[in-house]
């Protein structure tokens, strides 16, 4: 039977995890026409935090305790992390088809330069209406070094993303482990 276990757990990872991809990149793509409609920094900064870190959270949450009872309610934390991974991978993968691919390149190919816009807008907005002079100095840094970092993305070649793939690998592992630590439900309590 642990055998069977195992096997429905990869399976269920993997469902879930398209669907959790799914999810999480339309949560993306909101945030992008969120970002790009609002012209305030602190709109801009509020909806990252919120679109980036707690939404996802909160989701991948709730799709670890549905693949949970899915497996029948109790899996060690093997088995966890195994799912958990399963599920993280196959949704990381489905978020780069989806939103990377498809999205930013036969959707909407000019995401980058929106982004780059609406960044800069707000900055500029919050600059001019600041009175402090190292404040304005200080946003004036911050928009020369987003241009840098735009500059630099549109440069990747293809050994970055092998090696972006690899520390996102080595990142979601490590995620599945504390994930799994949470969501662990032995069959035979200790």
């Amino acid at each position: 039977m642990s055998a069977q276990l195992e096997r429905t757990i990869k399976i269920r990872g993997l469902i879930k995890g398209l669907i959790l991809g799914a999810v999480l990149a339309v949560v993306s793509i909101i945030y992008f026409y969120f970002m790009v409609s609002v012209a305030s920094a602190v709109a801009i900064t509020a909806g990252a935090i919120l679109f980036t870190y707690i939404f996802p959270i909160a989701i991948a949450a709730l799709f670890c305790i549905n693949l949970r009872s899915k497996v029948g309610g109790y899996w060690t934390m093997r088995q966890a992390a195994t799912g958990i991974f399963i599920m993280f991978f196959i949704s990381n993968l489905t978020i780069f088809i989806l939103r990377d691919q498809i999205f930013a390149n036969a959707i909407e190919p000019q995401m980058a330069q929106k982004t780059k816009t609406a960044m800069v807008t707000a900055l500029n907005k919050l600059k001019e209406s600041t009175t402090k002079p190292e404040e304005k100095k200080e946003a004036d840094a911050k928009i020369q070094e987003m241009e840098k970092s735009f500059q630099t993305g549109k440069s990747i070649t293809i050994g970055q993303q092998i090696q972006s793939l690899g520390i996102s690998i080595i990142f979601l592992f490590v995620l599945s482990i504390i994930f799994a630590a949470f969501f662990k439900r032995d069959p035979f309590p200790e």
